[in-house]
């Protein structure tokens, strides 16, 4: 968000509705069942792919049109930029590890919190995971950065 202006008051309410919708769409789609999940990486069910298609064509549509119709986002007031991510070894590792823990556990972090709205307690244990996995990613980036910037000053 710009440093130059203020969060409009309905920004954080939108996000909170927004998720609403996406969590209530997950369970509705039968996608926060891990079991669901797994008869699609075992090409045993072919539904989650419906469903990424279907969120595909509608996230296209506003990421395209959007631009016709505004300049700026509503509520930020942030001018619209495409972020570019280019494919190095850390997109392809990083990928990799996700991966394979959807499929270990059967659900991705999105559909991980709304398996918990179906009553699917157990996906807390991928939870706590994702949050151990990401605060250690985050640790051992941030110590990686620091000697690396030890040694650039040493030279």
């Amino acid at each position: 968000m710009a440093a130059d202006h203020e969060q409009h008051p309905l920004f954080l309410p939108l996000i909170f509705v927004g998720g609403l919708l996406f969590g209530f769409g997950l369970g509705f789609s039968h996608m926060a069942q891990p079991e669901v999940v797994l008869n699609f990486l075992q090409f045993e069910d072919f539904g989650l792919l419906f469903v990424m298609f279907g969120a595909a064509i509608v996230t296209g549509i506003t990421f395209f049109g959007i631009k016709q119709i505004r300049t700026t986002a509503p509520l930020t007031g942030d001018t619209y930029v495409r972020r570019l991510k280019t494919l190095d070894k850390n997109v392809v590792i990083g990928g990799g590890i996700f991966g394979v823990g959807w499929g270990l556990s059967g659900i991705c972090p999105g559909a991980a919190y709304a398996s918990l709205g179906i009553g699917n307690y157990a996906i807390l244990w991928g939870i706590l995971g994702m949050f151990i996995g990401a605060y250690i990613q985050g640790f051992w980036r941030s110590t990686r950065a620091e000697q690396g910037s030890q040694a650039t000053t040493a030279d």
